[in-house]
């Protein structure tokens, strides 16, 4: 295993020992192990964290009203009831505010499901457009008001409500079925999202909702009796705190809601958006190119952009797109080395000039090494980028074995671009004779499933007409190498 392989895979294995083994572990050793807590641990410790916690909710809601986030308004809606529920399941503790009362197993096993089902709901996109905020809180208004209604009536009255599901019973089971999809869907949406971003934040939403996945089992199934139903409390209260902290955290932040919840995030963004999902140091990178040359920081992000959507295209997983982003944006940094009378030469560069800018590429790679902090598979993509499959690119002329997917993918991307640019010294092209010209050059530079995927991207925005009317044998007088590399 390479050592990028280890460095990917290690905060992984965290994260799958932190939120699913070590709770999921001491649930199936001390989950049946009998235990007599008093009962002002579950009335204080429940019901007062999740009265906190509801308050919390109830402003995300708010929030998710004044910015006109629809998305805002449902992940705020779905913490209100589940905590809502848990609080009155907590105050509803025997032998505190009322002697007994069946709502709080009502409450205790409806928590759960009913938050997770609100929350997959967010994935809707028609539920998050602003003209149905309104409606949104309204709903939200009358489920919190039968959740309170429930919870007097349930304590006024202690036989009114059934105590389902019955532990371990066929409702239950159900109720357990439908609660484990709902939250599949999330944590798989929410693992995507982090795997793109590696931010801390959409870290605590992931292990926060595997926190919430595990504390589903010993709800249903266990009775206060048991240590699992005790432990099963715990991960419930911590899973939504971390994800109602990750949303509010963000909200703060300034952006608009919170993206892991409805797994929406498009690769684009980590382009468009690369302070807020790829760090402070890549803008600043890009920043400073941008002082550098206008063009070049111009090409850089519409490479890297359609890099992404290439790699998308062709299945690559998150944690590659993420790389393939970075690697795009980055793909020219060495040009900051490059004399301006070169970079910005308003003719053909000359045989001279053209071997000074070859270098750029070298100069990227001993300039990501001195920053540090860079993976090495960003880097590789930063120094092969020019290579070609037969051979024939710089700086080490790599034959095709050495050059992975995502290299091939930048290639590409970065030849396409440089030529529906225009240069100073010519117009651009037409994006048929572009790809035509790629076309032509499969196999020696560029690799078939990479053009064709370019091909279907582009098509699809509309770039190219049908594949019969491109001229795959186009003539072109300019060949790719040495216009991409200028």
């Amino acid at each position: 295993m390479t050592r990028l392989a280890r460095r990917q895979l290690a905060p992984l294995a965290l994260l799958f020992a932190v939120g699913a083994v070590i709770p999921g572990a001491a649930l199936h050793v001390y989950g049946g192990k009998t235990v007599m807590l008093a009962g002002i641990v579950h009335f204080a410790g429940v019901g007062i964290t999740a009265t906190v916690a509801a308050v919390a909710a109830i402003t995300i809601t708010v929030i998710g009203v004044r910015t006109s986030d629809g998305r805002t308004v449902l992940v705020g809606a779905a913490f209100t009831a589940m905590a809502s529920l848990l609080a009155i399941h907590g105050l509803a503790t025997p032998g505190y505010i009322v002697a007994k009362s069946s709502v709080a197993a009502f409450t205790g096993a409806a928590t759960l499901p009913i938050g997770a089902g609100i929350l997959v709901l967010s994935t809707i996109p028609a539920l998050r457009r602003p003209r149905t905020i309104w409606p949104l809180v309204a709903l939200q208004s009358v489920g919190v008001a039968a959740v309170g209604t429930l919870g007097g009536l349930g304590m006024a009255m202690p036989t009114l409500l059934p105590k389902v599901p019955t532990p371990g019973g066929t409702a239950a089971l159900i109720t357990l079925g439908f609660g484990s999809v709902f939250f599949a869907l999330l944590l798989a949406r929410a693992l995507k999202t982090y795997l793109l971003t590696r931010r801390r934040a959409d870290l605590a939403v992931v292990v926060g909702l595997a926190w919430l996945t595990l504390a589903l089992p010993p709800a249903v199934a266990t009775t206060w009796m048991q240590l699992g139903w005790w432990i099963g409390h715990l991960l419930e209260i911590l899973g939504i705190a971390l994800v109602v902290g990750a949303v509010c955290l963000d909200l703060r932040r300034g952006r608009t809601s919170s993206r892991p919840l409805a797994g929406d995030l498009r690769v684009a963004e980590l382009v468009t958006e690369e302070e807020a999902f790829l760090g402070a140091r890549i803008r600043a990178l890009m920043v400073k190119l941008g002082e550098k040359d206008d063009y070049t920081e111009g090409h850089t992000r519409r490479v890297a952009l359609r890099a992404v959507q290439v790699g998308e295209e062709l299945g690559l997983p998150p944690s590659r797109l993420r790389v393939l982003a970075i690697g795009g944006l980055l793909h020219d940094i060495g040009k900051l080395t490059v004399p301006d009378g070169i970079l910005k030469k308003p003719a053909k560069l000359s045989d001279a000039e053209f071997v000074v800018i070859r270098r750029h590429t070298l100069w990227g790679v001993e300039l990501l090494g001195e920053l540090g902090g860079f993976d090495d598979a960003v880097q590789r993509l930063v120094l092969d980028h020019h290579e070609r499959l037969d051979g024939g690119g710089y700086p080490h002329r790599k034959p095709a074995a050495a050059l992975g997917l995502d290299t091939r993918i930048l290639t590409t991307c970065d030849v396409y671009d440089a030529l529906v640019t225009t240069r100073v010294y010519r117009e651009a092209w037409p994006h048929e004779r572009a790809i035509a010209l790629l076309h032509s050059e499969t196999g020696e530079a560029f690799d078939a499933r990479c053009v064709e995927a370019l091909e279907r991207v582009l098509r699809r925005e509309g770039l190219l007409p049908a594949p019969a009317a491109i001229d795959r044998a186009a003539d072109a007088p300019l060949r790719s190498g040495r216009l991409a590399a200028a």
